[in-house]
């Protein structure tokens, strides 16, 4: 035989076989070493895909929940308002039940005063008889112990105007 690129027919046959060999331990170590990575790293893929779409979606209803919260804030602010003009309302009817309250007791305290007034006055007016009485009988006296004439009349009036005196007319 003849040599090819001067090397030996043991030395090509040992390659060869040596080709086989690596040949067939590469395609039996993929299927033993290479597939177990290869599924691996196909369901690292698949677990950061499945995370990543979680996570979209946690973003989404993120989203969705925000929205209702702020719909809900808004809700609650609207309700507040309402609340809070009720309650305006409510104090606006108060205020005006105690000024009717307050206007109706200063009516009565003017009617009692009025007629205490009215009473004074009354009251005034018997002493003012008492006391006129009084005089017309300190003047019957006087005119009973003396014949009167009208000189002696208007004298007496005088002096019992003058005995009286303006203290008592003008209390």
């Amino acid at each position: 035989m003849e040599r090819l690129f001067n090397l030996d027919p043991q030395l090509l046959f040992d390659a060869v076989i040596l080709a086989i060999s690596v040949f067939v331990m590469f395609t039996f170590l993929s299927y033993l070493l290479f597939n177990p990575v290869r599924d691996m790293l196909k369901k690292r893929e698949d677990r950061v895909k499945n995370d990543i779409e979680t996570a979209q979606e946690n973003k989404e209803e993120a989203l969705k929940l925000k929205a209702d919260y702020e719909a809900r804030i808004r809700n609650i602010e609207k309700e507040a308002e309402g609340i809070l003009a009720e309650a305006r309302q409510k104090a606006l009817r108060n205020e005006e039940k105690i000024l009717d309250e307050a206007k109706e007791e200063a009516t009565r305290m003017i009617a009692r005063a009025n007629a205490q007034i009215e009473l004074d006055k009354k009251k005034a007016a018997d002493d003012m008889k008492k006391e006129m009485i009084s005089i017309a009988s300190l003047m019957a006296e006087k005119v009973v112990k003396t014949s009167m004439t009208e000189e002696i009349q208007s004298q007496i009036m005088e002096d019992t105007l003058k005995e009286i005196g303006d203290q008592t007319w003008l209390s």
